[in-house]
């Protein structure tokens, strides 16, 4: 299958954790997948393993750039060149610690999580629209369980936001057959996440709160993703699927 005939993904935060998962995931489904981010050696040591793992050498193509600054996000354009892309899967954030001893660090700590969680969503996304494939085009943004029931400060504030904007960009998109969904996934483990803040005892109550009794691994969330940017699901648009062992319900 030539190059123009695979299809084209596009994951942000695609070097570790969840955005790794997702990244394997579609290769394997048969697509070629963009893994975005800050870190190159993270993102190439990430390419060459899934292409290892895959046996599809060059599926996967590293491309350097932080989102949060307009004039890098050009790196990801020039990267797709003249392919169309199926699916761009914002997966970029986290969350950021900040002062509240002060005003401006205050509104330091806010801007910093806005701009991690959804800037870099916003300008992937605008700057890959006129690429996305028309008909059948996917896009998929990573929320949290933070933004359904707090708990995290800006950083749900910022997670919520992604929803509102989700409906937003589902009904400019409707008409072209693209559909937009939000993953909103619970405590997931084998991530940076939590960096060291994470204790036996914060693991444990994390569990303990879902109905499976057990913590989220990436490949959950990144089976989610598969479905939504599958044939599977072009009637499921405007929507956020809780991936969360049931720690929130739906509602």
């Amino acid at each position: 299958m030539g190059e123009r005939e695979r299809r084209l993904a596009v994951v942000s935060g695609g070097g570790t954790g969840i955005g790794a998962a997702v990244a394997r995931g579609l290769v394997g489904d048969g697509f070629d997948v963009l893994v975005v981010g800050r870190r190159g050696d993270v993102l190439d040591s990430a390419a060459r393993r899934i292409c290892a793992e895959s046996g599809r050498d060059g599926a996967v193509t590293a491309v350097v750039a932080d989102l949060t600054d307009p004039g890098q996000v050009g790196a990801v354009v020039d990267a797709v060149g003249e392919r169309a892309v199926d699916a761009v899967v914002n997966n970029a954030g986290g969350y950021l610690g900040g002062s509240t001893d002060s005003l401006a660090g205050v509104a330091d700590w806010w801007r910093a999580n806005l701009d991690a969680n959804v800037l870099t969503a916003v300008l992937l996304t605008e700057a890959l629209l006129p690429a996305l494939r028309r008909p059948g085009g996917r896009v998929v943004l990573l929320s949290s369980i933070a933004a359904q029931r707090g708990g995290a400060g800006p950083y749900s504030a910022a997670k919520a936001a992604l929803h509102g904007w989700a409906y937003d960009l589902a009904a400019q998109l409707g008409p072209d057959q693209i559909t937009v969904n939000v993953v909103s996934p619970g405590y997931v483990a084998e991530t940076e996440f939590f960096g060291d803040r994470m204790t036996p005892e914060g693991h444990a109550k994390r569990v303990a709160a879902t109905l499976v009794g057990r913590a989220g691994v990436p490949d959950d969330i990144a089976a989610a993703v598969s479905y939504l940017v599958g044939p599977s699901a072009g009637y499921v648009t405007g929507q956020v699927l809780g991936v969360n062992g049931g720690s929130v319900l739906g509602r």
